[in-house]
């Protein structure tokens, strides 16, 4: 009685072709990332320059390489909280120093800021990193520079650091409080912060 033939080695062969597709895309993704992450990592650099300079006054160093990390506090967990100090100069002298704080008081979620502070302790600048705030309402942290430019010159002892709703100096948007009390309130935390780490001369 004839046997029927051995299926094994069809077999074997459709695996050893799958695998070697898989492994000609695998080496084809790994190629496109090697190509394109110095240029992702450079992009991500200067996005970080032009927010660091949109915050301080004019520099003539390299901002972004000139920084200090110091632990600020602790999180819920028990690790170490930091914020990297990048500090801008001219001619030598500290005209300004920037970092960036996240506040997860917005309506949506989750705001990061850039604050730029100058040696007296007073708000040189402020552009919002990320958010997802309401279209039309509390994303106007992002779209409307007046408002953040109204930060500027104010500091720990010549401003309300509340929005004018609840009884301080800077605007809300009508139909949406939260989110500017949100940035409101950390650009007063990062102040707190700037004192706390370089006030009164320190370093």
């Amino acid at each position: 009685m004839a046997q029927e033939p051995e299926k094994f080695p069809k077999v074997s062969k459709l695996a050893i072709a799958l695998l070697l597709v898989c492994l000609s895309a695998a080496l084809a993704v790994g190629g496109i990332f090697d190509m394109t992450k110095e240029t992702i990592a450079e992009q991500i650099r200067l996005k970080k320059l032009r927010l660091l300079h949109a915050v301080l006054p004019a520099t003539d160093n390299d901002v972004d390489k000139d920084f200090k990390e110091i632990v600020v506090g602790k999180d819920k967990r028990g690790n170490d909280v930091t914020v990297r100090y990048y500090f801008g100069r001219k001619e030598g002298q500290l005209v300004g120093t920037a970092f960036s704080l996240v506040t997860p008081e917005g309506f949506s979620g989750d705001i990061e800021i850039m604050m730029g502070v100058d040696p007296g302790g007073a708000v040189t600048g402020v552009e919002i990193v990320q958010a997802t705030e309401t279209p039309g309402l509390g994303d106007k942290i992002q779209k409307d520079q007046k408002w953040r430019e109204s930060f500027q010159g104010k500091s720990l002892t010549n401003a309300k650091w509340a929005v004018k709703k609840d009884g301080g100096d800077f605007d809300q948007f009508t139909g949406a409080t939260i989110t500017p009390r949100a940035v409101v309130k950390v650009v007063k935390k990062g102040l707190d912060l700037y004192q706390e780490e370089f006030g009164n001369g320190k370093s």
